[in-house]
């Protein structure tokens, strides 16, 4: 038994899916399900129902959480007071962030790493994703939160690494026409006034993109520059928006739908070499591997 099978085993228990389960663990399904399947041979007993619809946890399963939860909260305070009790680090640590980054807890860690090295002057910012790749670049933050459409993974410098890779859905306001649609294609969306991003970002290109594969015109009606405006607009019933599911999760008051062929978003780390110190001790705080 190791901590990567019981925090492969959580995830699942938690998303109560193994393919989910493998996207939140960045890897991939096979060998989360070959891991799992030890642990279980280990223990002796079946922690997982598993069904063509759902994965359910055994009576077994449910008494695993508990113990294994607070087994990983133990290890994660042991790293945490052993980085602490290391080299003194002080200085600046500059982070640029989309503004719809729900792939990490980015206050929570940051929260965290201030209490620890108290010392370390933090600066956060918003920005979109081309912006923070510039940056990057040009060596103006010491790491970027970016998210990117995955046609365009060549545009990262070097030194990234990959947080999540998630659909797109349509977001409407419960009195929205499309509300009660289980599901929508890009041309029902493209007979609907849009709010997106403005022409020309990132963000904009994982739409557009999705919409010219499928050879199919539409009109954004509204264009901003933050996922505030979007929600607002959305809210109001003046537009249909597509942001990433975990975006939609968040705002569990408006309406969420599938995208049949809908376009995807991947969530990226980036820094430049070299990484400062305070950089690589925030890395090792957020659980993000340096050595991939």
């Amino acid at each position: 038994m190791n901590l990567k099978q019981i925090r492969y085993a959580l995830a699942v228990a938690e998303e109560q899916s193994f393919t989910r389960a493998a996207q939140r663990c960045h890897t991939v399904q096979s060998a989360l399900s070959h891991q799992i399947a030890k642990l279980e041979e280990e223990l002796g007993c079946t922690l997982f129902e598993r069904t063509s619809r759902r994965v359910r946890l055994t009576p077994a399963g449910q008494a695993f959480i508990p113990s294994a939860q607070r087994l990983l909260a133990a290890q994660q305070a042991l790293v945490e007071e052993v980085t602490a009790a290391g080299d003194a680090v002080s200085g600046t640590l500059t982070i640029g962030t989309i503004s719809t980054i729900n792939a990490i807890d980015l206050t929570e860690k940051l929260d965290k790493f201030h209490r620890h090295y108290p010392a370390v002057n933090i600066r956060l910012y918003v920005g979109m994703s081309e912006a923070l790749l510039e940056d990057v670049r040009q060596q103006k933050c010491d790491m970027a939160f970016v998210g990117i459409w995955p046609g365009d993974v060549d545009l990262l410098p070097m030194s990234h690494r990959q947080l999540t890779d998630e659909p797109l859905v349509a977001l409407v306001a419960p009195q929205h026409p499309l509300a009660n649609r289980e599901r929508v294609n890009l041309q029902a969306l493209a007979e609907v006034p849009l709010v997106d991003f403005y022409s020309g970002t990132g963000a904009r290109r994982q739409t557009d993109r999705a919409f010219q594969a499928a050879g199919i015109r539409r009109h954004v009606s509204f264009e901003i520059d933050h996922i505030e405006w979007l929600e607002n607009l959305v809210r109001r019933g003046l537009a249909a928006g597509i942001v990433p599911i975990s975006t939609a999760q968040r705002l569990s008051a408006l309406v969420s739908i599938p995208i049949e062929d809908g376009p995807r978003r991947q969530v990226y780390c980036i820094w430049p070499q070299p990484l400062s110190n305070a950089a690589a001790r925030f890395l090792q705080f957020s659980g993000i591997d340096l050595a991939g």
